[in-house]
């Protein structure tokens, strides 16, 4: 009987959990440099918080798959300060990837378990609003920022019982395309939504700093630490625009965000619902 008293106690301990988060707005980012691994083990975990009452809200990447189909065109990939160069030829490739391939396999797996998805990206109903972003080292091309989120399109859905998959591709007031960072998108859209979480799916366990035994993940974190941590360099390179969503998201009114390795077998079910987690919560009503 232990083994089924361990599955009980797991479930009890999940209780306080789905009695508080039911009903609220979860939005997972789920970044393509985290889909080679447990791809089902998420999907599984998106339509049991579903099923529970939860309302999840997916964003996804895709900068892997889109190196790689622009290879495969011959289209050379460019990047300034990590930033991928966007012009008009690498924007239909980062839609079609984004758009028509990404996005539609997240959709048809949720929906092959009975999910109720619906797939869209950031021009739908100008749901995404963005601006063509400056970089001090050259011009990017269709690069842009987020200006603002026009959440209506994803509350009706919501309300309709479906969980929306959005491609971070976003549009400006003339009817220009540009590709948005996931990460970026994700913190918008939650803040806007007032979610009850962000959960940024990485191929990271979390955000690390140095601690007596090297460098740890950090279980709990407010957002003057993290400025801290990217001041003092031990947030850097890949991490800064994921930490800077999380702080997007929690200053718009999300109430906390987690960072978290999606490579990990149910890691969502995991950092939500159990009280240890496996991840970095970064904890709202910080300045």
């Amino acid at each position: 009987m232990t083994e089924w008293t361990a599955k009980a106690s797991v479930l009890i301990e999940a209780l306080p959990y789905i009695q508080r988060f039911a009903g609220k707005t979860v939005v997972i980012k789920y970044g393509g440099s985290a889909m080679s691994a447990a791809f089902d083990d998420v999907i599984l975990d998106i339509i049991w918080l579903k099923q529970i009452g939860i309302r999840p809200v997916v964003v996804h990447g895709g900068g892997k798959e889109i190196t790689a189909m622009l290879d495969r065109l011959g289209i050379a990939a460019r990047f300034v300060d990590g930033l991928r160069v966007t012009d008009e030829q690498t924007m239909e490739v980062v839609e079609m990837v984004l758009v028509g391939k990404i996005n539609k396999r997240l959709v048809s797996a949720i929906n092959s378990r009975e999910g109720t998805a619906i797939g869209l990206s950031g021009v739908d109903a100008n749901l995404i609003r963005a601006k063509k972003r400056q970089h001090p080292s050259g011009d990017l091309g269709q690069v842009g920022d987020v200006v603002r989120v026009d959440s209506k399109l994803l509350t009706t859905l919501l309300d309709g019982g479906f969980i929306p998959v959005v491609a971070p591709v976003g549009v400006d007031g003339g009817g220009v395309h540009y590709n948005v960072n996931a990460d970026s998108a994700a913190g918008a859209i939650a803040g806007a939504l007032k979610a009850e979480k962000l959960v940024l799916l990485t191929d990271v366990p979390g955000i690390m700093r140095e601690g007596d035994h090297g460098r740890e993940v950090v279980s709990r974190i407010t957002a003057s630490e993290i400025r801290h941590l990217i001041k003092v360099g031990q947030i850097s390179g890949g991490m800064v625009p994921k930490v800077e969503a999380c702080l997007t998201a929690l200053a718009a009114g999300a109430k906390h965000v987690h960072i978290i390795n999606g490579e990990e077998s149910h890691a969502l079910l995991l950092e939500v619902f159990t009280d240890q987690g496996i991840g970095t919560m970064v904890l709202g009503g910080d300045d």
